[in-house]
Parts: C-alpha cells; sequence; structure tokens
C-alpha cells in the first residue's frame, strides 16, 4: 500500500493570502521582515520541501516494492533449491536435513488409532467433570 502524498493546509492558506495581499498592494511591508518578499521566499521554500518530502516518499514505496519482490524470488529460489536436494538425495537423507529439511523418518505422525484413544480419555475425563 503506497503512503500518502502530503500536503499542507498552511501552504495553501499561505498562497492564497499572498495573492490576496499582492492584489492590495505587491510591495506590502510591515516592517521586520514582513513582507511581500518574505513570504514569498518562506512559501517556496515549503512548497520545495515538500515536493522533496513527496518525491522521497515515491521513492521509498518504490523500494519497497523492490524488496518485496526479491524476497519472494529469494524465497522460492531456497525452496526450490530444498526440492532440488529432495529429488537427488531423498526426502529421509541425511543431505536433506543438512540443507534444512525435516527428514521423513524425523517427522512424527499419529496414527488413527492413538487419536481415537486420545479423543475417548477426553470424552470420559469430560464426563467425570
Amino acid at each position: 500500500m503506497a503512503r500518502p502524498q502530503r500536503t499542507s493546509r498552511t501552504l495553501e492558506k499561505a498562497q492564497l493570502r499572498a495573492m490576496k495581499l499582492r492584489a492590495i498592494d505587491a510591495e506590502m511591508d510591515f516592517g521586520l521582515n514582513r513582507n511581500m518578499n518574505t513570504l514569498s521566499t518562506r512559501i517556496e521554500k515549503l512548497q520545495s520541501k515538500l515536493n522533496n518530502y513527496n518525491n522521497l516518499v515515491e521513492l521509498l514505496d518504490a523500494s519497497k516494492l523492490e524488496i518485496d519482490d526479491l524476497e519472494r524470488e529469494l524465497g522460492d529460489l531456497i525452496d526450490q533449491m530444498l526440492n532440488g536436494v529432495c529429488a537427488r538425495y531423498g526426502n529421509d537423507s541425511r543431505e536433506y536435513e543438512m540443507a534444512g529439511g525435516t527428514r521423513k523418518s524425523d517427522r512424527i505422525r499419529k496414527s488413527a488409532e492413538s487419536r481415537t484413544k486420545n479423543n475417548a480419555k477426553k470424552l470420559a475425563q469430560a464426563a467425570n467433570n
């Protein structure tokens, strides 16, 4: 999911206010650096920073998608490599275990008989309680 682009209500408000102030007097100056040039400079600076930020967010999203794709490809490759070891040496071999797989003989499987015995015990215990 892409991150949202950032906007600034303050910037929009300042741009609108600057346009209205220019309509009154293009060289408006109240002293202490409160003039149209300073206002325009700060508007441009914020606009530039916002554009830069949004470009970086876009780059970050693109990089994340690339990383996700590479992880998926790598996961597929390691699965294929383990399957290759299984095909060459068998799924009960030491080589398969060394490659990270679980040997077939090491897998613990409950038989149907033991599962029914456990279920019968649980039912008996529940009936006694």
